[in-house]
């Protein structure tokens, strides 16, 4: 089992979201790799967890990640927040971003989540994908 990869891959997951105008034109640069402290202000994105499982064979390491990409909004109805998802997955999908070491050999969504959660002031949307990589 290869978990060498792991953080080239949220590296990489990460600059992909932060460097499309279209995201950004959503949610500004509020794009974190960790839930920002304090109460929600605006429509921000952030990296969450990952389960990582082996599928290395006698010939290559190689791991199965999935990760989950929340949006957190605190815009009334969860338009905003749906918005940032869809973007996402766009982004996301089908995706070969470079990585520091190793590659993508496949990126694909998994499933999402829609709630409203704090007392319902606030929307949050749990995406989840699963990435295959190889390492190098």
């Amino acid at each position: 089992m290869t978990y060498a990869v792991s953080a080239a891959l949220q590296a990489a997951v990460f600059q992909s979201l932060a460097a499309d105008s279209e995201l950004a034109a959503l949610v500004g640069a509020a794009i974190h790799d960790q839930m920002p402290p304090g109460p929600v202000d605006g429509t921000f994105v952030s990296l969450g967890p990952e389960d990582v499982r082996d599928l290395s064979d006698q010939t290559h390491r190689g791991a199965e990640h999935r990760f989950s990409v929340s949006v957190v909004s605190d815009a009334a109805g969860f338009r905003d927040a749906k918005s940032a998802a869809g973007r996402i997955a766009d982004i996301l999908v089908d995706a070969k971003p470079v990585l520091s070491r190793g590659r993508v050999v496949s990126l694909r969504f998994v499933s999402a989540r829609a709630r409203r959660v704090r007392a319902g002031q606030t929307r949050r949307i749990d995406l989840s994908f699963r990435a295959i990589v190889e390492d190098s």
